[in-house]
């Protein structure tokens, strides 16, 4: 019996995901490293993980209709090996019914006991049998259990959503949360234009476009393995996306000048704000944790750019050798991560409804403390990538009713065209995935007033 090894490494995958509370980001990246995989099949493997993490829910949903067994009851292995064949009878056209139960069986037999295989057999089959049959809630009788199965989305977080922006808003959200999103890239115009990196990508077989709104950004519409190519590991291009790319925009810092950055890893919007600066100046980019100051670092390195001073730093204590020396503050404060559910989709099963709580006091303290290092005139940057208004609106507008030396700054001038949003001349901007096309992001724009009385 000779078992596909790439079903059973986007099941080792899938294991460290839902029971070892891995993140399905890092958790790929790790097993993705080993060189025996082609090109072809580590997209495979994304694919299967991605797919079914993303759909889980509905997944399970179905699996419970034809297992007489609760899933509560079945291994974690039989169980995330079901997941995975589910996910390729319903969820893709690309796998033959036959190949996804037949190497299902053959996991089961390595991963389970005696009867797992005849157990995951019958149940892929019958599903594969009645596919046209399978019962899904009735919107009639249950919008939330409806929404939540169709959508693979948690009903506590529909609730909210509904009650937040409407129900047709909502459901338009959670559609988009499912989708792929695309792949942006900053050309890193420190060495390159952005001209050039995108003869450079299409003569290296990328299909590329120009981005929706940043200057810097190219759409790369297939980017197998584009982080092992040449361009990149000469620093022509940074991952990021477009939402991301904005919040150097709005912070719109000038070369020579002191920036903060006070949760910059892993570095995507510090380097960012480097390359803004022409490497003119000087970045002081902090993070709690040492492994995530090495990815600045090693992101630093790889562009190019020495104006980044790199600092193992807790957001939540103040600094005394920084009080109002800042020209700008860029906080990019912890969140929840609504924002950015299509592109890492365990955030619909990490999250639960009370942690916005814990999340906004941190968020209202880091924000607090990192105000005292902006000098008068200096600028104050606060973002998230979330979609929640007590982690946004609500945490920028309390600050400015308690500061009286702050006050938000029209930013329309500062966003890219084709980009019009009615908040904007209120200092701040919230966007969409299923509106902008570009993750979930809030970004707004706070200055000190220069004389610091508050007058």
């Amino acid at each position: 019996m000779s078992i596909d090894l790439v079903r059973e490494t986007a099941l080792k995958i899938l294991y460290d995901i839902n029971e070892k509370g891995a993140y399905t980001n890092i958790s790929v990246n790790k097993y993705l490293s080993d060189t025996q995989l082609r090109n072809v099949d580590r997209n495979f493997i994304t694919e299967l993980v991605y797919g079914t993490v993303r759909w889980k829910l509905t997944i399970d949903w179905i699996i419970g209709q034809f297992s007489k067994i609760k899933l509560e009851k079945l291994s974690p292995w039989i169980l995330n090996i079901m997941r995975l064949g589910v996910y390729q009878l319903l969820f893709t056209d690309k796998v033959p019914q036959s190949a996804a139960c037949n190497e299902s069986v053959k996991l089961s037999k390595k991963y389970g006991h005696s009867a797992s295989s005849g157990y995951v057999n019958a149940v892929l089959r019958n599903i594969a049998r009645n596919r046209d049959r399978i019962s899904y809630p009735k919107k009639a009788e249950s919008t939330l259990k409806y929404l939540s199965v169709k959508y693979s989305h948690p009903e506590w977080m529909i609730k909210e959503w509904i009650k937040l922006f409407g129900e047709e808003f909502t459901e338009s959200l959670l559609q988009k949360n499912n989708e792929t999103p695309q792949l942006t890239v900053r050309a890193n115009t420190l060495k390159t234009t952005k001209e050039e990196l995108s003869n450079i990508l299409r003569d290296a077989g990328y299909e590329v476009d120009d981005g929706k709104y940043a200057p810097e950004a190219l759409i790369i519409k297939n980017p197998a393995s584009v982080t092992n190519i040449e361009a990149f590991q000469k620093g022509y291009f940074q991952v990021q996306d477009e939402s991301s790319m904005l919040v150097g925009n709005i912070l719109d810092p000038k070369p020579g000048e002191l920036i903060m950055d006070v949760c910059s890893a892993p570095g995507g919007k510090t380097t960012h704000i480097a390359q803004l600066m022409e490497n003119k100046g000087t970045i002081i980019a902090r993070d709690i944790h040492p492994h995530k100051i090495k990815l600045i670092d090693d992101a630093a390195k790889r562009l190019s750019i020495s104006c980044i001073k790199t600092e193992v730093f807790d957001a939540t204590k103040l600094d005394e050798r920084y009080v109002m020396k800042a020209d700008r503050v860029l906080v990019d404060a912890p969140c929840t991560g609504l924002g950015i559910i299509r592109r890492k989709p365990d955030i619909k099963w990490e999250r639960h409804e009370k942690d916005s709580e814990e999340i906004t006091k941190l968020q209202r303290t880091i924000l607090d403390i990192s105000s005292e290092y902006v000098k008068p005139g200096g600028v104050l940057v606060y973002s998230t990538c979330t979609i929640m208004p007590e982690e946004n609106q609500d945490i920028v507008l309390d600050f400015i009713s308690r500061k009286r030396d702050f006050e938000l700054e029209d930013i329309t001038e500062l966003l890219p065209s084709g980009l019009s949003k009615k908040d904007s001349s209120k200092g701040y901007i919230q966007l969409y995935p299923n509106v902008d096309g570009v993750d979930g992001f809030f970004i707004a724009r706070i200055v000190r007033r220069r004389n610091t009385d508050g007058k």
